[in-house]
């Protein structure tokens, strides 16, 4: 019964594994879209989310602002909130690409340099899509935003898979280590 088990963990492992990639997948295909969006479209958007964090801050604050310093204030942190939006879907396109790669056992400066890589050329790839777009255009600028996000995440990624491996999962590779000195 011990070995059917095992044998059932090992192919669960060799099936589930490959399957890690898909939260990036979903990742791309969400930047995606939002690259493909107009350029009035996004600017909508993110105007609207803007509009939404100074009512909320309005709210929490209890500032009494009227709807004029509202919408004063939504231009004024417009352009942050769509740099920080770049920030933010690369951070989560970065942590979605690294995980497996950590998974996979690539660690370190490797780590880095690949997820880094596929990372940025896919934001380099991103902002050439917008130059098909209307009212969109490509800047290097965001790339470099962009790249900010993705090495926040790698990061993270090899930080939180460091703490794991010292914490959460150390019995695990405490009995691989048992498993090898024995042999």
């Amino acid at each position: 019964m011990k070995y059917v088990i095992l044998t059932i963990k090992k192919m669960l492992r060799y099936l589930l594994k490959p399957l890690s990639f898909l939260p990036a997948l979903g990742m791309m295909y969400l930047i995606y879209t939002f690259s493909a969006q107009s350029g009035m479209e996004s600017g909508r958007l993110s105007l609207w989310i803007s509009t939404k964090l100074v009512s909320l801050a309005n709210r929490i604050f209890d500032l009494g602002l009227n709807a004029g310093q509202l919408a004063a204030y939504a231009d004024a942190i417009h352009f942050y909130v769509r740099k920080l939006a770049h920030v933010s879907e690369y951070f989560l396109l970065a942590v979605s690409v690294a995980l497996p790669l950590y998974v996979y056992r690539l660690r370190g400066f490797l780590l880095v340099l690949v997820a880094g890589l596929f990372c940025v050329a896919f934001a380099g790839l991103d902002e050439y899509h917008q130059s098909f777009i209307s009212g969109r255009s490509p800047s290097i600028r965001d790339v470099g935003i962009d790249s900010i996000g993705i090495f926040l995440g790698i990061y993270c990624t090899r930080i939180g898979g460091f703490l794991g491996r010292k914490t959460v999962f150390a019995p695990l590779s405490l009995s691989r280590k048992r498993a090898s000195k024995r042999t």
